[in-house]
C-alpha cells in the first residue's frame, strides 16, 4: 500500500470545544494507535490515562509512551479512540483502531480515506 499524510483534529474528551490541528499524520494500517505530539495532545486538553505502557519499535527498540483518550476528525469521519502521546523523533500516525473508529479503510491509489461500508452487527434472534 502507498503511504500517504491526512490532516486531522484532536479534542480531549473532557473538553470537546478545544480542538487543536495536526497536519501532517502519515496512515499507518501497520501501526494499532495512532501517535501524536504530546504538545498538541496537552493543548487539546487530552490528559495521560495510562503511563509506561511498553511498545515495541518497528527496528526492535522497546520503547515506553502514555496513553490519553481524544476524540479525532478526519476527512469527513469522527471517533474517539486511545491515543499515545509521543515524543521528538516518534513520527505522527493515525492508526488501525481510529481507521476502524472511523468506519474508513483507504484509498491507496487516491491517497484518501473512504467509507469502509455497513458496520457489522450481530441480531438477537427477537424480532
Amino acid at each position: 500500500m502507498g503511504a500517504f499524510h491526512t490532516s486531522c483534529v484532536i479534542s480531549g474528551i473532557r473538553r470537546p470545544r478545544k480542538w487543536k490541528s495536526v497536519s501532517k499524520a502519515l496512515v499507518d494500517t501497520g501501526s494499532e494507535l495512532t501517535w501524536i505530539p504530546a504538545r498538541i495532545l496537552r493543548r487539546a486538553g487530552v490528559r495521560v490515562a495510562k503511563k509506561k505502557l511498553s511498545f515495541v519499535m518497528a527496528n526492535g527498540q522497546a520503547i515506553t509512551r502514555s496513553l490519553g483518550y481524544a476524540l479525532l476528525r478526519a476527512g469527513g469521519f469522527e471517533t474517539v479512540d486511545e491515543v499515545v502521546f509521543g515524543r521528538p523523533g516518534d513520527l505522527t500516525l493515525l492508526g488501525a483502531r481510529t481507521l476502524e473508529g472511523f468506519g474508513a479503510t483507504v484509498d491507496a491509489r487516491r491517497r484518501r480515506l473512504v467509507a469502509s461500508g455497513p458496520h457489522l452487527a450481530a441480531r438477537s434472534g427477537e424480532g
